[in-house]
Protein backbone atom coordinates (compact mmCIF):
# COMPACT_ATOMS: atom_id res chain seq x y z
CA UNK A 1 0.00 0.00 0.00
CA UNK A 2 1.55 3.40 -1.01
CA UNK A 3 1.25 6.56 1.45
CA UNK A 4 0.34 9.92 0.13
CA UNK A 5 1.09 13.40 1.89
CA UNK A 6 -1.83 15.80 1.52
CA UNK A 7 -0.65 19.27 2.56
CA UNK A 8 -3.83 20.55 3.86
CA UNK A 9 -6.29 20.04 6.82
CA UNK A 10 -9.26 19.80 4.22
CA UNK A 11 -9.50 16.97 1.96
CA UNK A 12 -12.50 16.39 -0.65
CA UNK A 13 -12.89 13.14 -3.48
CA UNK A 14 -13.43 14.09 -7.09
CA UNK A 15 -16.90 13.20 -6.24
CA UNK A 16 -17.56 16.03 -3.90
CA UNK A 17 -16.06 18.45 -6.01
CA UNK A 18 -18.32 17.56 -9.58
CA UNK A 19 -21.27 18.09 -7.05
CA UNK A 20 -20.50 21.18 -5.03
CA UNK A 21 -17.17 23.27 -6.44
CA UNK A 22 -17.99 26.01 -4.01
CA UNK A 23 -19.02 24.17 -0.85
CA UNK A 24 -15.55 22.11 -1.31
CA UNK A 25 -13.56 25.39 -1.50
CA UNK A 26 -15.68 26.61 0.95
CA UNK A 27 -14.61 23.93 3.44
CA UNK A 28 -11.08 24.96 3.24
CA UNK A 29 -12.13 28.56 4.50
CA UNK A 30 -9.54 30.23 2.81
CA UNK A 31 -7.02 27.67 2.58
CA UNK A 32 -6.14 24.96 -0.01
CA UNK A 33 -8.12 22.12 -0.36
CA UNK A 34 -6.91 18.68 -1.02
CA UNK A 35 -8.96 16.91 -4.10
CA UNK A 36 -8.55 13.44 -3.81
CA UNK A 37 -9.01 10.23 -6.18
CA UNK A 38 -9.22 6.90 -4.30
CA UNK A 39 -7.82 8.66 -1.23
CA UNK A 40 -4.69 10.29 -3.02
CA UNK A 41 -3.95 13.73 -3.44
CA UNK A 42 -4.19 15.03 -7.47
CA UNK A 43 -4.60 18.45 -6.61
CA UNK A 44 -5.16 21.71 -4.61
CA UNK A 45 -8.41 23.73 -5.21
CA UNK A 46 -6.91 27.18 -4.05
CA UNK A 47 -9.40 30.40 -3.04
CA UNK A 48 -7.40 33.00 -5.36
CA UNK A 49 -6.75 35.24 -2.51
CA UNK A 50 -4.78 32.48 -1.13
CA UNK A 51 -3.09 31.73 -4.80
CA UNK A 52 -2.28 35.77 -5.21
CA UNK A 53 -0.58 35.55 -1.81
CA UNK A 54 1.32 32.53 -2.62
CA UNK A 55 2.35 34.13 -6.00
CA UNK A 56 3.37 37.48 -4.09
CA UNK A 57 5.58 35.66 -1.56
CA UNK A 58 6.89 34.08 -4.72
CA UNK A 59 7.97 37.39 -6.07
CA UNK A 60 9.40 38.42 -2.99
CA UNK A 61 11.54 35.00 -2.84
CA UNK A 62 12.79 36.08 -5.97
CA UNK A 63 13.64 39.69 -5.98
CA UNK A 64 15.62 38.64 -2.90
CA UNK A 65 17.48 36.29 -4.58
CA UNK A 66 18.68 39.01 -6.96
CA UNK A 67 19.30 41.07 -4.06
CA UNK A 68 21.32 38.59 -2.61
CA UNK A 69 23.51 38.02 -6.35
CA UNK A 70 24.26 41.36 -6.73
CA UNK A 71 25.63 42.13 -3.64
CA UNK A 72 28.47 42.75 -3.98
CA UNK A 73 28.38 44.53 -7.57
CA UNK A 74 29.68 47.85 -7.67
CA UNK A 75 26.97 50.67 -7.72
CA UNK A 76 26.50 53.78 -10.12
CA UNK A 77 24.57 56.99 -10.47
CA UNK A 78 22.05 57.00 -13.09
CA UNK A 79 19.63 59.59 -14.23
CA UNK A 80 15.98 59.57 -14.74
CA UNK A 81 16.43 60.40 -18.38
CA UNK A 82 18.58 57.35 -18.61
CA UNK A 83 16.00 54.89 -17.49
Amino acid sequence: MTTHQILSDVSAGISELKKNPMAVVEQGEGFPVAILNRNAPVFYAVPAAAYEALMDKLEDLELAQIVREREGQPSRVVTLDEL
